[in-house]
């Protein structure tokens, strides 16, 4: 696959990417910074830094209407000008999103769009209601998973509202690094698995 769509969310053991509570000036719930200890060593040699360095490769981006409001629309540039990609239910008349965003109500389009705009780079997907949505649509490729060794207890789950069809994932690629697993997994599709 020359430009999957690939998944990169922080989570803890139990299942969460973000503490209780998450909005607007606690954009990662009560105690849902911890998640993101690993991007200390963003800059080093090692795993996490070259976790970091594929992430902000890609050549585009998909991101979940919350997700996208919650990090203040990126001020419309994620990284190096890729477009932006935001999966919503609804665009309000007026609402225009800042720089390289633009809205996109329906899941195959968007993730068409995705990958036209990434060439043959992986389109990066942020938030768990895209993330659902793209896997429920079968447009979800591969996730890479950053497994942070702490229990939240609560906040927002990854994986809540997937709903109870049963997917398969081949783990493709495990890094250790200090305080985090980073777990690449592909996505099998129905065909894989019958």
């Amino acid at each position: 696959m020359n430009n999957p769509i690939r998944l990169y969310m922080s989570m803890s053991l139990d299942g969460y990417i973000a503490g209780p509570d998450d909005r607007p000036g606690q954009e990662l719930g009560r105690d849902g910074g911890r998640l993101f200890n690993w991007l200390d060593d963003l800059e080093s040699d090692g795993p996490s830094g070259q976790v970091y360095r594929e992430a902000l490769a890609t050549g585009a981006v998909i991101s979940g209407r919350r997700t996208f409001e919650l990090a203040g629309r990126w001020q419309g540039d994620h990284h190096d000008g890729v477009p932006i990609f935001v999966l919503t239910h609804r665009v309000d008349d007026g609402d225009v999103p800042p720089g390289h965003a633009r809205f996109v109500t329906d899941v195959q389009d968007c993730a068409r769009q995705a990958r036209a705009a990434a060439g043959d780079r992986p389109v990066m997907v942020h938030g768990a209601g895209a993330a659902q949505a793209l896997l429920r649509a079968g447009q979800l490729d591969e996730m890479e998973i950053h497994l942070i060794p702490v229990l939240l207890g609560e906040g927002r789950r990854l994986f809540d509202h997937l709903g109870s069809d049963h997917i398969e994932l081949d783990l493709v690629r495990r890094l250790e690094d200090r305080d985090v697993t980073h777990l690449r997994y592909q996505v099998r599709r129905s065909e894989e698995t019958a």
